[in-house]
């Protein structure tokens, strides 16, 4: 039963790590549900070379959120602490010039591969971060509210993940230890105006 459910996550192992752009950050905790749907958003652009490598922070999980990982062909972290901590040491350990950090259970559109090489040959020059478009259950009134919070300005929350040049995320000397929720700090320090906003959008099951 668990080579049927890993099955659709082996085409990461095809991950060209010496044209990849993006190592990817997700920080797990007893996460073997919600990593999976994660990883498979993740293959085409493994496939496409876009992605080096995948790293995952773990916390000590207790279910089979390592085997998960472990035949995706990510790179397994356990690390102690909170998660600014276990965050900064997956930082540090990747290899490519921007990171991407996403929470397990954040899966992205289909087409995001495309949108996000082109913001990494053009955009990035200008912008060093981005975040992809904010999207919850599936429901008219979810969408709309949404689409209002987008158009006023309402800040990037974590569950749209967040794509950053390595050089700024050193420079602000990433999440901080120091912050009662590291991910939003983080977010704040980067600033709204050093932030694209992408089209793709990242379903999360909240």
């Amino acid at each position: 039963m668990a080579e049927a459910l890993f099955t659709p996550l082996e085409p990461l192992l095809l991950a060209d790590q010496d044209t990849g752009m993006l190592s990817v950050i997700i920080p797990t905790r007893n996460s073997e549900q919600t990593l999976v749907p994660t990883l498979a958003a993740l293959v085409p652009g493994a496939t496409a070379g876009l992605i080096a490598e995948v790293l995952i922070a773990d916390a000590g999980s207790q279910d089979d959120t390592a085997a998960i990982a472990d035949v995706a062909g990510c790179n397994f972290l356990i690390v102690e602490g909170a998660l600014a901590q276990r965050l900064k040491t997956a930082a540090a350990a990747a290899r490519m010039p921007w990171l991407m950090f996403l929470r397990p259970g954040t899966v992205l559109d289909t087409p995001w591969t495309g949108e996000v090489a082109r913001f990494l040959q053009h955009d990035a020059r200008d912008v060093p971060a981005a975040v992809f478009r904010r999207s919850g259950s599936p429901t008219a009134l979810r969408q709309v509210l949404v689409s209002i919070a987008a158009t006023l300005g309402a800040p990037p929350r974590p569950e749209q993940g967040l794509l950053i040049a390595r050089r700024l995320y050193d420079t602000l000397g990433g999440h901080s230890a120091a912050a009662g929720d590291p991910e939003h700090d983080l977010l704040r320090r980067v600033g709204r105006r050093r932030i694209a906003r992408l089209a793709t959008q990242a379903f999360t099951g909240h």
